[in-house]
């Protein structure tokens, strides 16, 4: 498990991209067409304010453990890696029930805290969508 701070994206595509730049920064002297991705991990997160955000990760075996929850191994992972993918697929295979909601700043569950007007406000955008 790293140390390292993870950003969010409003859109899946930038947090693959900014997987993508961190696979091969972490590494080093493999060319971005020689990578040999195994696995690929999201986790999707709504906000207090109800704003999307993504994080995306990517690992050249699929033993590694990292912030966010599998979704593509193998030939699937290397093709997203690859940008070879559809944001849309990608969207719908991923769970609802695996989405995090900010409950506290920074701080995130899978349900929306409903005893606070926040959480409720926050879940009632949450069932908008």
């Amino acid at each position: 498990m790293s140390d390292k701070e993870y950003a969010f994206y409003s859109t899946l595509e930038e947090a693959i991209d900014a997987a993508r730049e961190a696979f091969l920064a972490d590494n080093p002297g493999i060319e971005e067409q020689d990578a040999d991705v195994q696995q690929f991990n999201i986790q999707k997160y709504v906000l207090q304010d109800g704003d999307i955000m993504w994080q995306a990760e990517f690992f050249a075996d699929d033993s590694q453990a990292g912030e966010c929850l599998p979704l593509l191994s193998g030939e699937a992972a290397q093709a997203v890696f690859d940008g070879e993918f559809d944001e849309i697929e990608l969207r719908q295979e991923w769970l609802e029930e695996n989405t995090l909601h900010e409950w506290d700043e920074g701080e995130f569950q899978l349900e929306p805290p409903l005893d606070t007007e926040e959480g409720r406000a926050a879940a009632d955008e949450w069932d908008e969508r």
